[in-house]
């Protein structure tokens, strides 16, 4: 569901009214790759969801004259996104604000978490630009014992218990309050100097050379690395591996834009989300 500001601006809210039980595709981006395969979804009668991060914080949106985009000389980012937003909504695509933090096989279906909802898909298309994100020392050993994304998911696993909030993206407050709320001693950090110490599960965390015995840690950054999101996604060079169809090497999930790697410019990226959402209608329609 979108609301619209009298300039034209986009206010994304979530929906929960109309939402379908199994979207056919679910798009993680509301960049021109993510916007241009919803859109070319929803004209081949797919129902479509796009779940993203405001986009007010990309590098396209911060642009202030984009030259090179056919048709729309020295337009600005922002404009050039807002335009593509509408256009992906008057399509019929729910545009859903929220931090994606992990997409799971289920079956025949995916399971994308964001915040404390959790959206079915048949199929994915993975349009998240480009994440460059260094995961913190016994950050990826220590996934899912004690180590987590989401406070309103997990937070009441630590009920009672001390926790670690590394504070990086700009609902990590609020999810720090949450989990104060629910009973959790909540330890607030900033600092990107950060260790995360234990054998089985969290012990403790090192921030600035100071240790901190804790139960858990949420680390909130404002996107997740493509190939922390999906397990076994195949990456190199911090870019998702496609083959022309833009297909990665799982079978249901593909992908479009700057995440899958040079050049990051919006003509690219606006054709590769017209070839993924054309391969996942392919992929959906049983195609080989």
């Amino acid at each position: 569901m979108v609301k619209y500001t009298h300039s034209g601006h986009i206010q994304l809210k979530v929906a929960h009214e109309r939402r379908p039980f199994v979207y056919d595709i679910v798009v993680i981006g509301s960049g021109p790759a993510g916007l241009s395969a919803a859109i070319t979804a929803r004209m081949r009668s797919k129902s479509v969801a796009v779940i993203s991060n405001l986009r007010t914080g990309s590098g396209l949106y911060k642009a202030p004259k984009v030259d090179n985009y056919p048709g729309f000389p020295a337009i600005s980012g922002a404009e050039l996104l807002n335009k593509f937003s509408l256009h992906a909504a008057g399509t019929g695509a729910e545009i859903i604000q929220g931090r994606v933090t992990s997409i799971l096989p289920m079956g025949e279906q995916f399971g994308v978490s964001y915040g404390s909802e959790i959206a079915a898909a048949k199929a994915v298309i993975l349009a998240t630009g480009v994440v460059q994100t260094s995961l913190f020392p016994g950050e990826e050993a220590l996934l899912g014992s004690g180590v987590s994304y989401c406070a309103t998911c997990d937070g009441m696993l630590y009920r009672g218990k001390k926790v670690c909030v590394v504070c990086l993206s700009p609902d990590a407050e609020e999810e720090a309050a949450f989990l104060e709320s629910i009973g959790c001693e909540v330890v607030r950090l900033t600092t990107k100097n950060i260790v995360i110490n234990g054998e089985h599960k969290v012990a403790s965390v090192m921030a600035d050379g100071v240790e901190i015995p804790c139960d858990g840690v949420f680390i909130l950054r404002p996107s997740i690395a493509p190939a922390t999101l999906v397990p076994g996604l195949l990456t190199a060079g911090g870019h998702i591996q496609v083959d022309p169809r833009m297909r990665t090497n799982i079978p249901g999930i593909f992908a479009a834009g700057d995440c899958t790697g040079a050049p990051y410019q919006v003509a690219k990226a606006v054709g590769e989300g017209l070839v993924a959402a054309l391969s996942a209608v392919e992929y959906l329609a049983g195609a080989k």
